[in-house]
């Protein structure tokens, strides 16, 4: 709206001899196309729940997953899980680097990227979930499956959350736009838990008699059997459904979003990895906001990935598992906007020590009761509460970090998106470390793959997995955290600032213009 007053204003002097109405028509197109549609905000938003669905599905069931249904041993596991991890990780920024270096072309310049990597994204992630028919190569039948599954699903979501900056040149509608997405991303983690625990769990691996004679054994074998190949079918099942999202949000995207050529700006000299690394790195705050969420996101991740098993084997909620499951996502995602107004209200580091602590007296109390189904539902939904905190605060705070760098680096411009790549990079390289060393604990305890009773030792040490370690992770990353430089005045102290110089170079820019 200011930009057409602005040249309503100036009309009749440079224009005395045309009609008003004349520039009115040549202004209005331009104002249409940086608005977005409510219809292509939403078609963009959809095309963030694939990544959000296959890490739920994968970061709650695949260490479940490989143990029980593929019978692997826990040391292969855990090869498995950091490997991929470790190579999703190192993934992102090689992608990056090579999308800023695409060429434009008649779908866009990031377009291709998701077009193509999502037949061989979904393929991959399939045979995830597939039981290969051999035992000598499952290991190796994973490890690559899983592998380059995060490296097609890194093809299909860097360009995607780089495609903001094509999908308009106005900023208030990229603002409205992400905010689609970041609504319909934390939807997306309901959704790949209820589909995966809903059909998984509906099919049980392990015979409902607790004890038998012996004169039948063979029965009870045989029941085993079917149910092991039940619960192999209700995987594929559900990687299924997934799949078919996965392509329906793709078709979405493609059909519902218009990429924007950009515009001739100069831009800065591309810097390599260790450039950006030690820029990065050497900004004070960044450095402590990235450890501190460090230590906080792996005692979540730790809780993630080992909960589905403390739930079978500690508390013995075998048939409940997928449905606390749930609970535990949806009251993550009903609190995400209680937390938005809480760090509006109290500022980002009150939200932080208040959110990220909320599942520490939870998780103590999971661990030193007896097993209760009402009190581990309950547990759960607490335990939401504390999850969509530290969903929501890292994204929250990292833009603070990025505008304090603006402040003090006036002269180093366009590589804003470094602090989120390599933010992602750390966060997904010690969550590969924590899933392997969680999972040849397990190993060391004595886990019996295959079995539907654990040794005492591995319900003791999934107990220590999901309390005593992410409670004392949490202490750690709120300390650091502590000393973050950033509050609400420094915060709102740099906003000033850059908006002056924002509005200063807009008055230079006008001037230059007029004459």
């Amino acid at each position: 709206m200011a930009r057409g007053e602005g040249v309503e204003q100036y009309t009749p002097s440079l224009l005395a001899g045309k009609p008003i109405n004349t520039e009115i028509k040549t202004v209005k197109p331009k104002d249409e196309r940086n608005r977005l549609s409510v219809c292509s905000k939403l078609c963009y938003a959809i095309g963030g729940a694939p990544y959000q669905i296959t890490g739920s599905a994968l970061g709650f069931f695949l260490q479940i997953y490989l143990l029980d249904v593929a019978q692997l041993d826990p040391f292969y596991a855990s090869i498995i899980l950091f490997v991929g991890r470790a190579w999703d990780a190192v993934t992102d920024p090689t992608v990056g680097f090579l999308v800023s270096r695409s060429r434009w072309t008649s779908i866009g310049r990031m377009m291709p990227w998701i077009v193509f990597s999502t037949p061989f994204a979904v393929l991959t992630y399939f045979l995830i979930w597939y039981v290969p028919p051999f035992e000598q190569g499952k290991v190796v039948w994973y490890l690559i499956f899983y592998c380059l599954f995060q490296s097609m699903q890194t093809c299909f979501h860097v360009p995607y959350s780089a495609l903001t900056m094509f999908i308009s040149s106005d900023q208030k509608e990229r603002d409205s736009a992400t905010a689609y997405r970041m609504m319909v991303e934390v939807l997306g983690t309901v959704l790949g838990t209820a589909i995966q625990g809903q059909i998984v769990g509906g099919a049980s691996d392990c015979p409902t008699e607790p004890d038998v004679p012996n004169s039948r054994n063979s029965s009870i074998n045989s029941t085993s059997v079917s149910s092991l190949e039940d619960t192999k079918q209700a995987y594929l099942i559900a990687s299924g459904v997934i799949s078919i999202i996965y392509v329906f949000c793709a078709v979405v995207v493609f059909l519902g979003v218009k990429e924007q050529k950009e515009s001739g700006h100069k831009k800065s000299n591309p810097l390599t990895f260790r450039q950006g690394l030690w820029m990065v790195m050497s900004h004070e705050p960044y450095l402590k906001l990235v450890i501190g969420f460090l230590f906080t996101s792996l005692a979540f991740m730790l809780l993630e990935g080992n909960f589905a098993l403390f739930i079978t084997y500690a508390l013995g909620h075998r048939n409940d598992f997928q449905n606390i499951l749930l609970v535990i996502m949806l009251s993550g995602t009903l609190t995400i906007p209680l937390w938005q107004w809480f760090l509006t209200r109290f500022g980002k580091k009150t939200a932080v020590y208040f959110g990220i602590s909320w599942a520490v007296p939870f998780m103590i109390l999971i661990v030193c009761i007896e097993s209760n189904l009402i009190i581990s539902y309950l547990v759960s939904v607490a335990a939401g509460v504390s999850v969509a905190a530290a969903f929501l605060l890292p994204w929250s705070m990292l833009p603070d970090v990025v505008d304090d760098f603006k402040v003090k680096n006036h002269d180093i411009h366009g590589h804003e998106a470094l602090f989120y790549s390599f933010y992602v990079f750390f966060i997904k390289f010690a969550s590969g470390i924590s899933l392997g060393i969680s999972t040849l604990s397990l190993k060391f305890a004595g886990y019996v793959t295959g079995s539907c009773s654990q040794p005492d030792s591995v319900s003791f040490t999934l107990k220590v997995l999901v309390s005593p370690v992410p409670v004392c992770l949490i202490a750690v990353g709120l300390l650091i955290l502590k000393t973050y430089p950033i509050d609400e005045k420094r915060r709102q102290h740099n906003q000033q600032l850059l908006d002056s110089e924002t509005d200063s170079e807009s008055e230079t820019s006008a001037l230059g213009s007029n004459v």
